[in-house]
């Protein structure tokens, strides 16, 4: 997977491993942040998360224009990675209005806005040397995988951080208490509900609690303030990402110094530059499905997890749940790769062995370490989707492979295609252990709630269907985008990632409003209905790709 690639590749991947960690680290708790601190609804949190998740790929639009405008795409990208660590300063700071909140996110969402789609230029520019193009699409999944390695830890941290925070200040975590405190605040409580905050108040406390008015404000503030504590934890990882690209960028190309060496620019005709600008806003068009659906993770799967899903696994389960492990676990799997990978020589397989055998120790050290009864918070099901890439990208990749040396392999927009598919059977598997659960409005604290193989299986599938869906959609972008329009494309690309992001809302519109399989069955059908469309102007995108 990582043979033959130029070192300026691991230069992009690295500066996007920084910058993913801060992003998912943000993206894994906002919603809760939004309705512990200000006592947002459902609705709500998710219309802002949903204008926010826009604004990130959105602004990559406008970020692709001053590139293509001034040739000069490193330049913006360094630009992007300062505006964005403003931002999480911003953010980390406690005890302001959400106002203030509001454009600490629009900050970070404009600095994205420089540095993604450019980054993701870039990397294509590397690949427009006739020596590397026939590892366009691989190049593109290792690229994937520093985002996805970055976001695997990033609600663990987040996690860490927010919990011993508040553990600091003599409380223990319960993810139930900020919406009941609103409601006392507010004097909307009910008898039942009333008794419930008293007995939670007493649990994480540890002593009875006489004063509510007092200690429930206390509790609020204590329990949102450890998430500024998370927020400033992306920002350092922020400064990773700006170092990593402020002394290895020389090594990405720059297309402003080729021009004015007189390098010449190679130009298409207005013909075919229409029919790949056709070919790519039909392909946008598909995305902005997949996108829709996809980011339910941060969103409606994050309320799930929250509100239906059990909060305490058995050790075996734990194994998932625990960074350490999780890492262990994946260091043998790869171990097992390099040591049954015939192309290996005797000393990558010893390697490959002691990376098995290491990993795999690791993991059975902390699994002895476990209770019978293991708590987790619920933004811990957030590093499934990442742990899944990390994991699966040299299986697909390598299937990939298999099937290109046999004459086999499908082309990059029929991959998308498939990757519809699997989206939608994911969301089936979601609706099947979502039958007969509590609608959200008659929730408790004892509604009853299922097992966490319903949403692992789910992401497990989401995974599949965006490593055929997401890099190669990128790929695409790169190998079909006119040369003078590279990074107004790839904007685009992220546009129509905007505009799916913009409709997130309607997951959590619906999710106070009807049964939650109800929720998950209005994503089969679009994403049924995207993978139809794909399939019906295939001819049309396989022509210019």
């Amino acid at each position: 997977m990582f043979k033959g690639h130029p070192k300026s590749l691991y230069v992009a991947f690295f500066a996007n491993m920084g910058e993913r960690f801060g992003f998912y680290t943000m993206m894994g708790i906002l919603v809760y942040y939004l309705t512990a601190k200000y006592g947002l609804t459902p609705t709500k949190a998710g219309f802002i998360y949903s204008i926010f998740y826009a604004s990130i790929y959105g602004l990559a639009l406008l970020g692709g224009i001053f590139a293509d405008k001034t040739k000069n795409y490193k330049g913006i990208i360094f630009i992007g990675l300062l505006t964005m660590l403003a931002g999480y300063v911003l953010m980390s700071l406690p005890g302001l209005g959400l106002v203030f909140t509001l454009f600490a996110l629009f900050v970070i969402a404009f600095g994205n806005g420089l540095f993604k789609g450019n980054l993701q230029a870039v990397v294509g520019q590397i690949y427009d040397d006739k020596k590397y193009a026939h590892l366009r699409d691989s190049a593109f999944n290792v690229f994937y995988m520093g985002i996805n390695i970055g976001a695997l830890f990033a609600p663990h941290a987040a996690a860490g951080m927010i919990n011993w925070f508040i553990k600091k200040q003599g409380f223990e975590r319960n993810d139930l208490l900020p919406s009941l405190i609103h409601k006392f605040q507010d004097g909307t409580l009910t008898g039942q509900e009333a008794d419930d905050l008293q007995r939670l108040a007493n649990e994480v406390s540890h002593t009875s609690v006489t004063d509510l008015a007092t200690w429930t404000q206390h509790y609020l503030d204590v329990y949102s303030t450890g998430f500024n504590w998370a927020f400033g934890v992306a920002g350092l990882t922020m400064v990773f990402s700006f170092l990593v690209y402020l002394f290895f960028k020389k090594m990405l190309p720059d297309v402003k110094k080729q021009i004015e060496s007189g390098e010449r620019v190679i130009e298409l005709s207005k013909k075919e530059t229409r029919e790949r600008m056709t070919a790519l806003m039909l392909v946008f068009g598909v995305v902005i499905f997949f996108w829709m659906s996809f980011h339910q993770n941060g969103l409606t799967m994050s309320f799930f997890a929250r509100d239906y899903t059990v909060q305490e696994v058995g050790p075996s389960a734990y194994l998932f749940f625990d960074v350490w492990s999780l890492v262990g676990m994946i260091i043998g799997f790869y171990g097992l790769l390099t040591l049954i990978n015939k192309n290996n020589n005797v000393t990558t397989k010893i390697i490959g062995a002691v990376m098995l055998v290491g990993g795999g120790f690791a993991a059975y050290y902390r699994f002895t370490q476990f209770n019978d009864v293991n708590p987790f918070s619920p933004e811990l099901f957030q590093p499934f989707n990442p742990s899944f890439i990390v994991i699966l990208t040299p299986v697909v990749v390598g299937f990939f492979a298999w099937l290109h040396k046999r004459g086999k392999e499908p082309s990059t927009p029929r991959k998308i295609g498939i990757g519809m598919l699997l989206t939608s059977f994911a969301f089936v598997v979601l609706l099947i252990g979502s039958l007969n659960l509590t609608p959200f409005a008659q929730l408790t604290p004892e509604s009853p709630r299922v097992g966490v193989q319903w949403l692992i299986s789910t992401y497990f599938i989401l995974t599949v269907a965006e490593l055929f869906l997401s890099p190669m959609g990128i790929s695409f972008v790169s190998k079909v985008s006119p040369p003078k329009y590279q990074g107004i494309m790839q904007g685009a690309w992220l546009g129509a990632t905007a505009v799916g992001n913009l409709f997130l809302g309607i997951g959590s519109f619906l999710y106070e409003r009807i049964q939650i399989w109800q929720v998950w069955a209005v994503f089969v059908v679009l994403t049924l209905i995207a993978a139809g469309f794909i399939f019906s102007v295939m001819k049309k995108l396989e022509k210019v790709s």
